[in-house]
């Protein structure tokens, strides 16, 4: 009988674990895996994954329900108890497959595979990657900081969401002797602002200036003496939210990314940072930031619009693109365009809205010709608008996809009024109103072949737009051949993916319409991953392909 396949997928947050049983589908009373961890959590040496749902639904009080007694019936599963201490620490995994019936459950422990990681830390080599938590409804949240939410209490509650982003940026200007940025809101007075009262060196900022958005006006008041300022008044909006170090008057570094410097930016907002620690991608943002001072017209920022040359950092190969585009032209859109269609095994998206037409067909195509699909944005509407305009076309598509193949959701796909137990809806109890913390799915991230060898990423400030093509200053990401920073982003994606999809499962089960929140006495669960050209199928052949190759190449070495 064949043994399970394990492959782990690692982020400095969490791991993911990509499982497979082969024989799994001939089995009936196949029920499910039970994950070990060495060494195990709070000092123990080895402890049980834990489950969320038992037989008898969700687990009382959001306690642990342990995996060998409560099996996982999904092929994909989390450790998410990864903290500070964890980064740089061993872990080993053992997976075995749960059969017999709820009363009796067997594990078949000569079945176990193993897989060991070395949780990374936020930097490795010359790259740095910052994702910050951005989920208040988890029960993890809850049982840190469930509760009123104030004084001492509120801070280590932003400072856990934002998960290494609140000390990304003040290191990062801390490290250098002068510093050039391009900042669309800077309103940040926890950690962004104080950093850069204290930088002792010389700074210049440009930054986001238009009647309809005055939301920098006192930042530049209170650092308006020290650091030189430059509005930017002549795009729809300035958009970029990056910093160049240099040293010695040379750029030396570059941080980047979908995070306003906003407090909410960094912390109830799904946002990505990353540093390259790289002198000639520095220097493409410097000459971007220089131009931007002078407050060109668009047309003139436009004009040498195209691709960089690539820029090796590490095993990353990048390039980077700098918005607007002349009017009628698509070249950095339309590279992303032709990376999805040529897709060989999985596509996904986190985006505010997909509002693009080619991009949004070329992503649900992948999916409908059976690749790993899956995609998560902020909102999807109850009842799709009417209209012509790209927001309401891509709301309609949306809602439609979702719908049908319940491959794309929202972080608004339950109410907070019919929360499961243990969870929170966001902001429910935070300070302030609402309408401080507007976005929640702010990434702009599109990941293909992020599970084998050849993956390559699209990430920047860009919402993939309109707006963003020809309107907006913004900046586009191209990074290629990086296995490890493809894990992080599919390791992330799907912790927030899986977060929102229980949400919708959780909608039908209260509806009525879906059974759901208890396990399933037989191998119902599975039925779909073992079929055949589904994408359930194709996810689970796909994402463990790498342990698959390596127990091939065993198999091979033995007979050999």
């Amino acid at each position: 009988m064949a043994k399970v396949l394990i492959k782990p997928y690692v982020s400095p947050n969490c791991v993911l674990l990509a499982l497979d049983w082969p024989d799994g589908g001939d089995r009936k009373d196949f029920l499910g895996f039970a994950v070990r961890r060495t060494p195990g959590f709070r000092d123990q040496p080895q402890s049980w994954l834990p489950n969320r749902l038992g037989f008898d639904g969700p687990a009382p009080k959001g306690q642990d329900l342990p995996s060998h007694e409560n099996p996982i019936q999904k092929f994909l599963w989390w450790d998410a108890r990864i903290d500070d201490a964890d980064r740089g620490r061993q872990l080993s995994y053992e997976a075995l497959p749960v059969v017999g019936t709820r009363d009796r459950l067997e594990g078949l422990e000569d079945l176990a595979a193993q897989a060991t990681v070395v949780v990374p830390g936020h930097v490795e080599g010359r790259i740095g990657t910052y994702f910050n938590r951005a989920v208040t409804s988890s029960q993890a949240f809850s049982r840190k900081f469930g509760g009123q939410l104030e004084g001492e209490r509120l801070d280590k509650a932003l400072a856990w969401l934002a998960n290494g982003l609140e000390q990304a940026i003040p290191g990062f200007v801390s490290a250098s002797q002068r510093i050039d940025a391009v900042i669309y809101h800077l309103t940040d007075e926890r950690w962004v602002i104080p950093s850069l009262e204290a930088f002792p060196g010389d700074a210049s900022v440009v930054y986001n200036s238009t009647r309809k958005d005055d939301s920098n006006r006192k930042a530049v008041e209170r650092l308006g003496e020290r650091i030189e300022f430059f509005p930017r008044t002549r795009a729809s909006i300035m958009h970029n939210k990056f910093i160049v170090r240099l040293r010695n008057g040379r750029p030396a570094a570059v941080l980047t990314g979908s995070a306003n410097f906003t407090t909410a930016g960094l912390t109830m907002q799904a946002n990505v940072i990353h540093t390259f620690d790289s002198p000639a991608l520095a220097r493409l943002y410097l000459e971007r930031k220089k131009l931007l001072e002078g407050d060109p017209t668009l047309s003139e920022s436009a004009q040498d619009a195209g691709w960089s040359e690539p820029v090796q950092v590490d095993e990353a190969q990048v390039r980077v693109f700098f918005s607007p585009e002349p009017k009628g032209r698509r070249q950095s859109i339309d590279t992303v365009v032709r990376a999805v269609r040529k897709a060989k095994s999985s596509v996904l998206f986190c985006l505010f809205m997909p509002t693009d037409a080619k991009l949004r067909q070329a992503i649900f195509e992948a999916g409908d010709r059976g690749l790993m699909m899956f995609g998560l944005v902020n909102k999807i509407s109850e009842r799709p608008p009417e209209g012509e305009n790209a927001a309401a076309q891509a709301q309609v598509q949306i809602y439609h996809r979702s719908r049908r193949d319940r491959d794309v959701f929202a972080h608004n796909m339950y109410a907070g009024s019919g929360r499961p137990t243990g969870f929170w809806w966001e902001t429910a109890e935070l300070p302030g109103p609402r309408a401080q913390w507007p976005v929640y799915i702010h990434h702009k991230f599109v990941v293909i072949d992020a599970e084998t060898d050849h993956p390559v990423i699209y990430s920047g400030s860009a919402n993939m737009s309109g707006n963003s093509l020809y309107r907006n200053d913004e900046n586009l990401l191209e990074i290629q051949g990086s296995r490890r920073l493809a894990a992080i982003y599919l390791t992330e994606f799907l912790r927030l993916y899986e977060h929102y999809r229980a949400r919708a499962a959780w909608n039908r089960h209260m509806e009525g319409k879906y059974e759901t929140y208890r396990l399933q006495e037989d191998s119902g669960w599975a039925s779909k991953h073992y079929q055949e050209g589904t994408p359930e199928y194709k996810a689970r052949i796909g994402m463990v392909q790498g342990a698959r190759r390596a127990l091939g190449a065993r198999a091979g070495s033995r007979r050999g």
